[in-house]
């Protein structure tokens, strides 16, 4: 049975006049399962094949190992499906025209599966938002799969309107989730990123084909390790309050706030997905009225919901005090992921700056990115950056744009963007 905890790290004490409250709210799953296995929900799997022309032999043959290695790891008795896709999407596995479009793994479905991807071959364009839609209608052809997961794998750019992929995605968000991967240099991260934000997933760069097939494994491992189908987050603030924000924060920021539902009318939910044995952290910030020195207020309740059972519960406090010493105290927790989301964007906004030419905007952006990356112990943001400028001073932020940049280097950064590190413990 899977556990859920709460902690809560704030500063709880406002000044005179003082509204906003800011909180981190970390959440621990232990004990999660295995996917599909826990018997509240049956668990599937779709793997979607990019097979347009541009994909080539070998991207193409490194996909199709990838795509078997994927199907190896995925637990008997969950269902499971294969997608190709171009300028249309193509059920490859089961070889059905109606009714179920999963079946469950087997080593015979296994083995039929595997020996339907070896068939594949490149050719035509790539139009994504029909390979969406056909995941959704092959998730929905077996009602009793609510844990629903996809890994989606692209190598160029998207051929259609992009609202007409916002759409697909729309159709998408809420209904499954989808982990992102693009192969080589010549598909747009900001193609797919908004795929992958809206669908609950990841997105990273496969510079070369040889090192798909350990990332599609370890996908579907990290996914066959979620026992818990869905979780929600809750958050309540009182009468008169403004929920200004809620963010996941770790391992990857993702705003949170515009997925809001109404449970009551002080209470929204927040989506979550699926859970494995892992820690999340979130950023909730309130507005509350201001009320008179050596008051008290619940500013929040953050809640974790897990059907209709609360699994774990936080209280984010508001004390309004004259005293500066404990007003003035910025919370470490606070300060760290506040920085860490500014690195996410101004790490795109630099990188969207250089991509038009203009290079003091993308000097400044991403030598503030570099200043933000040393003070927030992200060393993995700081190597990434290192490939992309040369740096001067990182206490200053004073860098220098790189006259030759590996399009890989720019692109590995950008998808790495999002990616946190959590507070260094003492």
């Amino acid at each position: 049975m899977a556990e859920f905890t709460a902690a809560v790290y704030q500063n709880e004490f406002l000044p005179d006049g003082g509204t906003d409250v800011n909180a981190i709210v970390s959440v621990t799953c232990s004990g999660a399962g295995v996917a599909g296995q826990g018997g509240s929900a049956a668990a599937g799997e779709i793997i979607i094949i990019d097979t347009s022309g541009s994909m080539g032999v070998e991207s193409m043959e490194a996909a199709k190992q990838a795509a078997t290695a994927a199907l190896a790891e995925i637990v008997d008795g969950t269902y499971f499906s294969v997608i190709s896709g171009n300028g249309a999407a193509f059920l490859v596995y089961p070889n059905v025209t109606s009714g179920p479009a999963m079946v469950q793994m087997t080593a015979t479905s296994r083995a039929q599966a595997s020996a339907a991807v070896a068939q594949l071959r490149a050719g035509g364009g790539t139009v994504i938002s029909t390979w969406l839609d056909l995941a959704g209608v092959v998730f929905g052809s077996v009602p009793q799969v609510q844990q629903r997961h996809a890994i989606l794998l692209t190598d160029g750019e998207n051929n259609e309107a992009p609202e007409v992929l916002q759409a697909a995605t729309d159709r998408a968000t809420g209904y499954y989730q989808c982990d992102c991967r693009g192969v080589g240099v010549d598909w747009k991260v900001a193609d797919i990123r908004p795929i992958a934000q809206a669908l609950l997933g990841t997105i990273d760069i496969i510079p070369a084909p040889s090192q798909l097939r350990a990332e599609f494994q370890a996908i579907m491992r990290t996914s066959m390790s979620r026992g818990v189908a869905d979780a929600e987050l809750r958050v309540w603030a009182p009468q008169g309050s403004t929920v200004v924000f809620v963010k996941q924060v770790s391992p990857t920021v993702d705003d949170l706030t515009g997925r809001r539902s109404v449970v009551n009318d002080l209470t929204g939910g927040y989506p979550t997905g699926a859970w494995s044995d892992e820690s999340r952290d979130y950023h909730v910030a309130i507005r509350l009225a201001a009320k008179a020195i050596g008051q008290e207020q619940l500013a929040a309740r953050v809640q974790v919901v897990v059907g209709d059972e609360v699994k774990a519960q936080g209280l984010v406090k508001a004390k309004w005090s004259d005293d500066s010493a404990l007003t003035t105290r910025i919370d470490q927790q606070v300060a760290h992921y506040t920085g860490q989301a500014e690195l996410a964007q101004v790490i795109q906004e630099g990188l969207a700056a250089k991509a038009v030419g203009d290079e003091e905007t993308a000097t400044t952006k991403l030598g503030r990115a570099v200043q933000l990356a040393a003070e927030t112990g992200n060393d993995e943001a700081t190597a990434k950056l290192r490939k992309v400028v040369d740096i001067e001073d990182a206490d200053a932020g004073t860098v220098q744009l790189k006259k030759a940049v590996e399009k890989a280097d720019e692109m590995a950064l950008d998808t790495a963007s999002t990616k946190t590190t959590r507070v260094r413990k003492p």
